[in-house]
């Protein structure tokens, strides 16, 4: 009976489940009875400070307020407008519009999938308080030419580094090439718990006071609030077990890396035969997720289902397109390479512990497809 490759495997976690239970154990009778902000909280924050050079490290209740919280130290509200790709995960737009600002849709490269620095600079106004490009599946953005963009324009630059950690540019972590980037540690990310989380990361101490004052309510210390504030704090035993499991990352990212060069190895040659692979190599890579552009997408995602592989559509709509960001994208304007990219997208299994032989049956299944089907132009190809 053939085995089936799930694209969420349920067993993440197994291997550390002893040390999830001890935490809880551990944490849950302590005395101190401290659930939140602890110094298991504070040993993480301090272990990632230190391990990427940062100012800061701030943990957050999840990614997603982490982002909005990045914003609102940064006083971006109404009347500003944020530069995000058209193409990605609703926060993107979500927390620009959660305060008060504006977001304004750019296209997105269509071989990476990241933020086009040059739309982007066509789309900044008057108005533009800050470009927010966001690292997408296994590339991160191109953050040399946003920095200087930023700079040449006195914008601020925040980096939606969620699902980067581990990733490098040029000699740069992901999440220290702006003014403040954000980590997500929800299940599935590279870095991922048994649950929500987040932290911003920041070369900038001001930031860092400020930021860790919005996290809990405004407080800087118990019951005195210096501004209004919000409720996004970090668990103690998620912190405890985030401590185990990060020596182990290193590995972890390896492996996924090992695993997307294979594929992009073996799917090279099919990009003529209307799939195409991520660009190779490592500068700048975070191997999240590993997705191709396929012309017969959905055809493609049913036959590697019948073949008992999973697979998942990152995104099936551009943002601009969607009803919640309806008033936001101008009707007279159209983002092409979001619209094609999200027609193509697939994303292959790519988590660490896939063996081997289970990644040559995700890649000799992809290339059976191409190789013996008819070429179908996807809607909206030439």
């Amino acid at each position: 009976m053939r085995t089936e490759i799930p694209f969420f495997p349920p067993d993440l976690f197994e291997h550390d489940r002893k040390i999830m239970l001890d935490a809880l154990q551990d944490i849950g009778r302590d005395p101190r009875q401290k659930f939140i902000l602890g110094e298991q909280t504070a040993e993480f924050e301090e272990m990632l400070r230190a391990d990427l050079g940062a100012a800061d490290v701030v943990a957050c209740g999840s990614g997603t307020s982490a982002l909005g919280l990045v914003l609102r130290a940064m006083d971006i509200g109404p009347g500003d407008e944020v530069v995000v790709p058209a193409f990605g995960c609703a926060p993107l737009a979500a927390s620009v519009v959660d305060v008060g600002a504006t977001p304004v849709f750019a296209d997105i490269d269509s071989r990476t999938l990241v933020l086009d620095p040059e739309s982007a600079r066509r789309h900044i106004t008057h108005r533009t308080k800050a470009i927010m490009p966001a690292h997408m599946f296994s590339i991160m953005a191109d953050m040399p030419r946003f920095t200087e963009l930023t700079a040449s324009r006195d914008l601020r630059l925040i980096e939606d580094s969620a699902v980067a950690q581990g990733g490098v540019l040029n000699g740069t972590p992901a999440g220290l090439w702006g003014e403040a980037g954000v980590y997500s540690f929800v299940q599935v990310k590279s870095f991922g718990m048994p649950g929500e989380g987040g932290a911003v990361v920041t070369r900038d101490p001001a930031l860092g006071r400020r930021l860790r004052m919005l996290r809990n309510h405004g407080q800087q210390e118990r019951f005195v609030h210096q501004i209004i504030g919000a409720n996004s704090r970090f668990d103690e035993i998620q912190a405890a077990f985030q401590r185990h499991r990060y020596a182990g990352f290193p590995g972890r990212l390896e492996r996924r890396a090992e695993i997307a060069e294979h594929y992009t190895e073996r799917f090279a040659p099919l990009a003529d035969q209307g799939l195409v692979p991520p660009p190779p190599g490592r500068n700048g890579r975070c191997h999240y997720v590993y997705c191709v552009l396929a012309e017969e997408r959905d055809v493609l995602r049913e036959y590697l289902a019948e073949h008992g592989i999973g697979s998942h559509v990152y995104y099936p709509l551009a943002l601009p397109y969607q009803s919640a960001f309806l008033p936001y994208a101008p009707a007279d304007e159209r983002w092409p390479n979001a619209e094609r990219s999200s027609a193509r997208i697939l994303a292959l299994p790519i988590y660490p512990h896939l063996s081997d032989s289970e990644v040559t049956r995700v890649a000799d299944a992809v290339c059976e497809f191409v190789r013996h089907r008819p070429r179908v132009s996807a809607p909206g190809t030439p």
